[in-house]
């Protein structure tokens, strides 16, 4: 009795809409601006966008449908749900839940330099954000970016302090729209400048002859990052929802969202990019931060008088991609505070908060004070370490054991009659051999590159990823695996 008490005290979405909403404001982050236009560009354009599409609306769709169920079905946050079933697999739910308290805090300090750049655009201009060596001495300031991280710290606590419903829901509603009119305008603006239709078909018409093995991991690497698995927060959403909504076109919702937001934000990026830096001409465009922080305000700066709007609207759109995606972070963290120590919502929110913010500083440190500390090698900084860690390690083996307590302990019956209190899921079978067998042979692999890329020999990844991987899974020592693949 007192379990269901506990259950019916739960915060809960208005409906539908709402989680839709959440969900995909979650999913849709700084990935979706600084990685996938990058892999496309790379990958062939509209080979890359369709191989992501059918990744997304198979693989990425069935982990989406697993772990709201599995929230929903437990009406717990990622350790309860775990434990609920078998406490004896509660070590997966301990697992999943370090990774939203590992990535929070560094997704902070990104959402600082994003809150400084806008700042910088309305109060300086275009030119100033675009002068050379703006970015470095920005992040080793050792006073202001840990001002601008508090402050984008402050802004997403203070939203999931106001609830599930009263905030979340709410500013998701308002700042979701939002970006998707913000990524169509920039996208027309774009289009419309000379030369750029010739970066929009570099963007959009399939190259075939990059279709590959490595092309797959890479889209398969960026779909299972980009729609928020294995951090404990759809199992955490999913426990807000009611019985009586759709879970099946909920989660196909969110996956269009998301899938969405990425294709503009390489309609955004791609062609400015073709434009400024010659992409058809062999030019390569930067991946990661650099991208978003260094290159872009340059091109921007090349577009004349509208080059400051043009940087206010996209670093708000930036702003908002990163507070939804940490709203959510947080109030993953909160939940699992809330639900393992029995403490009151605004006293595990209190925990939460203080614990993002200190480690907040201490990882920030790895920029100034303590950037001579290099944990992955030369150039590396703490954020890099903990970036690995969450997102290449512990995502991944989460993701690997969900599958398997689901597919094999659990048993996908449990996940299948939760859809099915609200959705026929016709499709039932073809999701169970998803689960039980194609999903996490495909992530084994998305660890097993990841692992290799960074400890055992970073030059395989020039070669073809289906040659050295099977030298690697077969033991054979790196310099070997390498000359083979090269042959």
């Amino acid at each position: 009795m007192a379990e269901q008490s506990k259950h019916e005290e739960r915060s809960a979405w208005s409906g539908k809409l709402g989680f839709i909403l959440a969900g995909a404001a979650s999913a849709v982050g700084l990935g979706n601006l600084w990685r996938f236009p990058t892999l496309a560009a790379k990958y062939g354009g509209g080979t890359f966008i369709f191989t992501y599409f059918i990744l997304a609306f198979t693989v990425g769709i069935s982990l989406l449908l697993l772990e709201t169920a599995l929230g929903r079905h437990t009406k717990l946050s990622v350790v309860g749900a775990f434990s609920s079933l078998r406490s004896r697999w509660k070590f997966v739910g301990i697992l999943a839940a370090l990774v939203p308290f590992i990535i929070t805090p560094y997704y902070c300090i990104i959402g600082g330099w994003v809150t400084k750049y806008l700042f910088s655009y309305v109060a300086e201009g275009s030119g100033a954000v675009a002068a050379e060596g703006f970015f470095g001495a920005f992040i080793t300031d050792p006073v202001f970016t840990y001002v601008f991280m508090i402050i984008f710290m402050l802004l997403c606590i203070g939203v999931v302090a106001l609830g599930v419903q009263n905030g979340i829901e709410k500013a998701n509603k308002v700042m979701m729209p939002l970006l998707l009119i913000m990524a169509i305008g920039i996208s027309i603006f774009v289009l419309c400048q000379p030369g750029a239709m010739e970066g929009a078909a570099y963007y959009l018409i399939p190259d075939w002859s990059m279709l590959s093995g490595e092309l797959v991991i890479n889209a398969l690497g960026q779909m299972f990052y980009s729609l928020s698995l294995a951090m404990g927060i759809m199992v955490t959403y999913g426990s807000y929802l009611n019985k009586k909504e759709n879970l099946a076109q909920s989660v196909a919702g969110i996956a269009g969202f998301d899938l969405v937001v990425s294709f503009l934000a390489g309609l955004m990026i791609v062609p400015a990019a073709y434009m400024a830096l010659g992409l058809g001409d062999g030019g390569t465009m930067n991946a990661g931060p650099s991208l978003i922080f260094v290159t872009l305000p340059g091109v921007f700066e090349g577009m004349g008088g509208a080059a400051t709007i043009i940087g206010i609207i996209f670093f708000l759109l930036v702003l908002f991609a990163a507070a939804t995606s940490a709203i959510s972070l947080i109030e993953a963290c909160t939940s699992i505070i809330q639900d393992e120590t029995k403490l009151s919502r605004n006293k595990s929110l209190a925990v939460c908060s203080i614990f993002v913010i200190v480690a907040g500083c201490f990882i920030n440190a790895g920029y100034n004070v303590l950037i001579g500390i290099e944990p992955l090698g030369p150039g590396t900084q703490l954020l890099d370490f903990f970036d690995f860690i969450s997102n290449s390690v512990m995502m991944p083996i989460v993701a690997v054991l969900t599958c398997v307590f689901v597919g094999w302990i659990i048993k996908p019956k449990t996940i299948i009659d939760e859809v099915r209190q609200s959705a026929k899921f016709s499709l039932a079978g073809v999701w169970t051999v998803i689960i039980k067998y194609i999903a996490p042979i495909l992530i084994i692999i998305i660890l097993i590159v990841n692992v290799v890329k960074m400890f055992v020999a970073p030059e395989l990844l020039a070669t073809s990823i289906p040659d050295w991987l099977f030298h690697v899974i077969y033991s054979m020592s790196p310099e070997d695996a390498l000359a083979a693949a090269a042959a």
